[in-house]
């Protein structure tokens, strides 16, 4: 069984908060249900369209293999099965910085990934960033869920 390093379900609150830089992608703000965690992620919108409102869960792996085995880093089409069955939008980046910021109670730590050049900030509690590593590759999937 694949163990993901985090899962949760995102609102979308805003789209373009600094304004539109590129056509095709749009820089969504959304907010976590279960871990209150804030996230900023650059979606190709060409492909996978998102709007202020919409729910979808997104799950961070280093792996696609529904065994668990480390991912080779290449695609090898075939019938095999793999976690990315189960959404409808992948990317794989690399994580190139982490960050702790406040004090006390209100320290917040900020992951940041590179998706090829698609950016993804994660922002929250500082046990959930202490499973993650500088360097690592990841990989996001994230599916549209309901809006109830």
């Amino acid at each position: 069984m694949v163990e993901t390093l985090f899962e949760d379900i995102f609102r979308v609150d805003q789209l373009d908060p600094d304004g539109k830089k590129f056509d095709k992608v749009n820089r969504i703000e959304a907010r976590s249900d279960q871990f209150d965690m804030y996230m900023q992620l650059d979606v190709n919108t060409d492909v996978y369209p998102m709007h202020v409102g919409e729910k979808f869960m997104m799950v961070l792996a280093t792996t696609l293999n529904l065994d668990g085995t480390p991912d080779s880093g290449f695609f090898s089409p075939g019938g095999r099965k793999s976690l990315a069955d189960k959404f409808e939008y992948v990317m794989h980046g690399k994580l190139y910085r982490i960050n702790e910021e406040g004090s006390g109670a209100n320290v917040k730590a900020d992951i940041y990934v590179s998706f090829g050049g698609l950016l993804m900030l994660l922002r929250g509690d500082p046990s959930i960033a202490a499973k993650f590593e500088l360097d690592q590759r990841l990989f996001i999937l994230m599916r549209k869920v309901d809006k109830a």
